[in-house]
């Protein structure tokens, strides 16, 4: 049984290859020190659609892609919370991963000993690290309203298990999470509403640049006012490692562009997680 079929079974629903997590038939970013980082995405939930891989590799017909995920070399995952740190430091973004646009958010990193959960109630949390866990940041980017959109919002955050296990049960608890609070709570005045999910295992759908690949997409709403907006979650795992972007997007923003920044961001991230664990090419 996968990670997978474990989340799904949890709600009493099955599924193998590309899933499409249907709420309505499975259920029965926070800012550091102001409430759980969320691990809520978005699309429009009427019309769920995964963002383009980040490999530009285009096989021919028929053909399996080629992969480009190396082989996980055991003896560089980190053993102690200082390493964990150290190799964070190496994978973890900057603005400059994403253009001259887009500018940190103050606070701009989250506190290193505390952790986001989901409580019962869908409301999120700060706890602190779980076991599994030696070391988590998260980085908070902006585009600042102007040029005809409101202000776009991205959070972009790495986290560093003990082992792939670990980093894998990571995305299963994320998948269960969709599944059980398709409507979930930031904090007071911020919701997102309607979560929809889709995952790729290594090989499966394309997915040829990480071990696991999972998206969640949703609307956000505030109560500031305003239309509700996309929001996006996309996360990839590679070893003990896995990254994530958050976006939220704005009135008078393109949502292809906060796609692609995603994604940009996304890929910048697992690319430098493969250098730093990969085995080296013979």
């Amino acid at each position: 049984m996968t990670r997978r079929d474990v989340a799904l079974r949890a709600c009493g629903c099955a599924a193998t290859g590309l899933f499409f997590m249907v709420m309505a038939g499975c259920t029965a970013d926070g800012a550091a020190g102001g409430g759980a980082t969320s691990r809520a995405p978005a699309a429009s939930p009427a019309s769920p659609t995964s963002p383009a891989p980040p490999s530009t590799a285009q096989p021919s017909p028929g053909a399996s892609p080629v992969s480009l995920v190396p082989d996980l070399d055991e003896s560089k995952q980190p053993k102690t919370a200082a390493e964990a740190r150290a190799l964070l430091d190496r994978i973890v973004i900057t603005e400059d991963a994403f253009g001259p646009d887009v500018v940190r958010r103050t606070p701009f990193e989250s506190r290193p000993d505390r952790w986001p959960v989901l409580d019962e109630q869908c409301v999120w949390q700060t706890a602190d690290l779980p076991r599994d866990v030696l070391a988590t940041n998260t980085r908070y980017f902006q585009i600042p309203a102007g040029s005809g959109h409101g202000r776009v919002q991205i959070n972009a955050t790495v986290t560093v298990h003990h082992n792939r296990a670990e980093s894998g049960w990571e995305t299963a608890r994320a998948m269960e999470e969709v599944v059980r609070c398709p409507d979930q709570k930031l904090r007071e005045g911020e919701d997102i509403k309607g979560l929809l999910g889709t995952a790729n295992h290594q090989g499966e759908q394309m997915n040829n640049w990480s071990e696991d690949a999972f998206s969640e997409f949703g609307t956000y709403v505030s109560a500031q006012g305003g239309e509700p907006q996309r929001y996006f979650w996309y996360q990839a795992q590679f070893g003990p490692v896995t990254v994530a972007i958050a976006g939220k997007g704005a009135e008078g923003f393109k949502q292809e562009t906060l796609t692609q920044l995603v994604v940009q961001g996304n890929s910048r991230m697992i690319a430098q997680a493969k250098q730093a664990l990969g085995k080296a090419a013979g």
